[in-house]
């Protein structure tokens, strides 16, 4: 792929390398951008000796949002199909995905980040919503997650002043994953990606789909959806592959089946 697309992909092993390649704009997001993180994602789940991916950004930081320039010019809207905005704010993978973030991550590049399943942020990364002062509304899942991410009273900070915090405040409310030095979130997403790829295929993707899934199911509901996704998983290949070499003092082969 060409140093100058829009989005550029690399395979490092089980991990797929996805990183938002328009830094000469702080990476905001146009129509081949969004269509070029759909493109990633489809073939992070299509590829089964893929287990993990990584989202980063080229430059100086992560994702400033939607490209406003062009969309200003054309009135064009950076969704895709039924994965929305950026093409996976409303879709992501079903496979885990993390985000590497340095710089910046707002409006909808914050968006973004938070489809990802994990965050890594380096210190000095400011994160937001700052939609509110462009006459806009957050409508790329922000506000439905960072509610669930961060304290209610922040989260409705955040939304209603379009402030600003830092990857320092976000690590102390327990919203990352990982806190790292400047320069250094991709290495530490990489690591967290490898401890996670080693792990059961099957598993890691029935565990993020009851994850995510189970906010709109009760009591009775949860017990009865998370046995639809746990029986295949419980008696495949892999479940009878991992006890043998748990029992064996074996590092497990994977199938994924």
């Amino acid at each position: 792929m060409s140093a100058s697309a829009p989005l550029l992909t690399e395979r490092r092993g089980p991990v797929l390398v996805i990183t938002l390649n328009r830094p000469e704009v702080r990476n905001a997001v146009d129509r081949p951008l969004a269509e070029g993180i759909a493109a990633a994602l489809d073939r992070l789940d299509a590829e089964d000796d893929l287990r993990v991916g990584v989202l980063t950004g080229a430059g100086r930081g992560f994702c400033a949002g939607m490209d406003l320039k062009r969309f200003a010019e054309t009135g064009e809207r950076p969704w895709v199909g039924d994965r929305g905005f950026g093409g996976i704010v409303r879709r992501a993978s079903e496979k885990p995905l993390i985000a590497a973030l340095e710089g910046f991550a707002v409006a909808g590049g914050l968006e973004i980040a938070l489809a990802c399943d994990l965050l890594v942020a380096a210190r000095g990364t400011k994160l937001g919503i700052p939609e509110s002062k462009r006459g806009l509304v957050a409508a790329g899942g922000g506000l439905r997650r960072l509610p669930r991410l961060l304290p209610s009273a922040l989260a409705m900070e955040l939304a209603l002043t379009g402030g600003l915090i830092t990857a320092e405040r976000a690590w102390e409310v327990g919203a990352l994953n990982r806190l790292t030095e400047p320069g250094e979130a991709l290495a530490t997403a990489l690591e967290l990606a490898a401890e996670i790829g080693a792990n059961a295929p099957l598993a890691l993707i029935g565990a993020k789909r009851i994850l995510q899934r189970q906010w709109s199911w009760d009591d009775a509901e949860f017990w009865e959806r998370q046995a639809e996704i746990v029986e295949p998983i419980a008696t495949s290949k892999d479940a009878r592959e991992g006890a043998r070499a748990f029992t064996e003092k074996r590092p497990p082969v994977w199938r994924g089946r």
